[in-house]
């Protein structure tokens, strides 16, 4: 049971809704239009009108603040599909994780990768928080492929997530051609035949 006057993060958290939703969406805005290493908590908290401390009361650090905000949006922008089949529900799962890059998101994702390969202890967080959950729901639909009998039980869905998201990745990073359409269908055609 809490003390008189203490309140648990969770209930500040119930209690705050609107000012933990402003701190997430400055979190994103500033990240969009600064990158990652000019992001400041004290530039957060200015921008959702809430004092510093409340950032610090609810997060350890802006990258906690980050990964929060960022794996929410990401699960928005990029439902989990059930189309009918694997290769639709992946193609869904493609096309609108290239949507969400391309409507604004890129800049923010090549941010925060660049960020995780010059420090370990945030690469580290960024895989678990982020990289993780999006691996996860893609394997969710692997699994309901196996599950409908359109994959062989034996298949590895470790490779297969690889085989997926290392095309886009590479194109992210590199920026030399579209996330589009076309691309998610090539993609799709080759690695789900």
């Amino acid at each position: 049971m809490e003390e008189p006057g203490k309140e648990s993060k969770a209930s500040a958290r119930r209690r705050n809704k609107e000012s933990h939703e402003a701190i997430l969406q400055a979190a994103l805005d500033l990240l969009e239009r600064d990158g990652y290493k000019a992001l400041t908590v004290e530039a957060i908290a200015a921008l959702a009108g809430v004092g510093k401390q409340t950032i610090y009361r609810w997060w350890p650090s802006k990258g906690a603040v980050v990964f929060e905000a960022f794996a929410a949006r990401a699960a928005l922008d990029v439902p989990l599909p059930d189309l009918g089949t694997v290769r639709e529900d992946v193609l869904a799962f493609i096309e609108n994780t290239f949507r969400s890059l391309n409507e604004g998101m890129e800049k923010t994702v090549r941010s925060l990768m660049a960020e995780a390969q010059f420090d370990a202890e945030f690469g580290k967080e960024f895989r678990q928080t982020f990289i993780e959950a999006r691996r996860k729901a893609l394997k969710t639909l692997l699994e309901r492929g196996i599950q409908r009998g359109e994959l062989p039980l034996d298949t590895d869905l470790d490779f297969l997530l690889d085989m997926i998201y290392g095309p886009m990745w590479y194109r992210l990073l590199n920026q030399h051609a579209p996330l589009d359409a076309y691309f998610a269908r090539q993609l799709m055609d080759f690695v789900l035949k």
